[in-house]
Formats: C-alpha cells, structure tokens, sequence
C-alpha cells in the first residue's frame, strides 16, 4: 500500500478531525488547530527536505501527540509525550489505523516533546518533533506563550527591567523570559536542515518583538 497517497492522508485526516472534535482541549494551545498547524508545517518540511519519508506516521503523529496534555507547572510534565504515546496506541486501535505503522506513530509521540528530551530514531520521529517545535516561535510562538502565561497567572514582563539585563530570568513569573530560557534556544534542537532553517527565520521574529516591545515601553512609538 503506498501510505503517501493524497487520498489516503485526506481520509484519515478527517477520520482523525472528527474523532478528535469529541475530545478537544479546553487549552486553546493544545487544541485541534494546534493539531492542524503542525502537520501543514511538516509537510513543508517534507517538501523542502524532498524526504522520503512514510506521511501517513507524520500525520498520524501530528494529530495525536498531543492527546495527553499535563500542565507546563505539572510535576509530571515530562511524562506527558510517553501517556500520549500510550493513549494513542489505544486510540489507533480503535480507528482500525494500519497496525504496521503504530509503533512507528507512537515513537513519533514519544519524542516530540521538548521537556521529555527523548532523541528521535526515525526521519518521520524527527520531522514530527521540529514542525511540534516551531509552534513556540513566530507569531504563533508569541501568541502561544502569552495564552499560556495568562493561564498560569504569570505577569507579562518585567516592566522596570523587561529583558532581564539586571536580574535572574524567570519565566514562572513573568512571560516573555521563556522566550530567551526557551524559545530562542530552540533552533539549536531542530534535527533537520529545513527545520533549522525555518527556525532560524522564526527565532529572528521573536528577537524584533522584543525589541519592539522595549521600544514602546521606553516611549518610543516610532
């Protein structure tokens, strides 16, 4: 069976939309767009990467990898990628997905989450973890990140020293450090070269922001 079949990968996306719809988060970062974004993103990475490569794991992966969602101040947060992985093999299961490629969806799941610092194994694993991974830069990153910060009832930013020149980074307190304990650190951890690529492009739009941002603090709406 040839499983980069358009038709294929648009039957199970559905199939995929439709039995996610009864079980979407109420964290809007997390949701099924979320879902959607990351595979639209990786398979510009495909594109751009000509990789030869299984699409039906990649789609699979990026619906579900997800499924399981703990908190960013969760003790458990780690854990998270390895109860998704293990809630998605029960729910491919269930949808009569090809059972050849389970596993190889599930290991995607396992390793794409940034927290568990679990290395990827397979091209598909890898593409899953950097398109994942670009949905914390750009504007979508921004957005994220100030949504999540809301949730956890953390302040914007520092208002006396925003960039944290004069004191200790901390992003349990105030939004915009993530971006440079997290966010700007995650192009280094893009495991192909589109990803990198388009990390570093993206990783440029948050440096702007915050220039911008310290402008405008300072007074400066020019």
């Amino acid at each position: 069976m040839n499983f980069n079949e358009p038709a294929l990968l648009k039957h199970w996306e559905e199939r995929f939309v439709e039995f996610l719809k009864d079980r979407d988060s109420d964290d809007a970062s997390h949701d099924v767009s979320h879902f959607q974004r990351v595979w639209k993103t990786a398979q510009q990475l495909i594109d751009e990467g000509e990789f030869d490569i299984n699409r039906l794991v990649v789609l699979a992966a990026c619906y579900f990898h997800d499924i399981i969602v703990l908190p960013k101040n969760h003790p458990e947060r780690s854990k998270a990628s390895a109860l998704a992985a293990e809630e998605t093999e029960i729910c491919l299961n269930s949808l009569q997905f090809p059972v050849e490629l389970i596993n190889a969806v599930c290991h995607a799941v396992k390793t794409h989450s940034y927290s568990a610092n679990i290395t990827p194994e397979t091209l598909e694993a890898e593409v899953v973890q950097d398109a994942d991974r670009m949905e914390a830069l750009g504007a979508i990153g921004i957005a994220r990140c100030f949504y999540t910060g809301g949730k956890l009832g953390q302040k914007l930013f520092d208002p006396e020293d925003p960039m944290g020149k004069n004191r200790e980074l901390n992003d349990r307190q105030y939004s915009l450090d993530h971006f440079e304990i997290k966010l700007l650190q995650i192009q280094k951890t893009m495991k192909t070269e589109p990803g990198r690529k388009m990390a570093a492009r993206h990783s440029d739009f948050l440096q702007s922001f915050r220039i911008q941002l310290c402008r405008e603090l300072s007074g400066d709406y020019s």
